[in-house]
């Protein structure tokens, strides 16, 4: 049964991390945005630029999983890649 469960299970846990961590994400950017200026532009647009690079990036390696038969890998790899950039902006937008 583990066997079964277990990529779906993990999958849960790292969406859950992945959801507590955005919402940091959001606040701090809330904050930064609220200021206004120069600065307030610039997150905006990281903030689009970031979003759409990290969909390419996990579209193109959930189509790569498919390709090889290695589609119930395809959903953890693409949570993976969103995680790495929650916690780079976190790291970031705390400083």
């Amino acid at each position: 049964m583990n066997a079964l469960f277990g990529p779906w299970l993990d999958n849960y846990n790292s969406i859950i991390k992945l959801n507590v961590e955005a919402q940091e994400v959001v606040s701090l950017r809330v904050m930064k945005l609220a200021y206004g200026g120069r600065r307030s532009e610039i997150e905006t647009q990281r903030m689009i630029s970031e979003k759409l690079a990290a969909l390419a990036v996990a579209q193109i390696g959930m189509l790569k999983d498919i390709a090889t038969g290695q589609g119930l890998l395809a959903p953890g790899r693409a949570i993976t890649v969103f995680q790495r950039q929650v916690s780079a902006n976190r790291r970031r937008l705390s400083r």
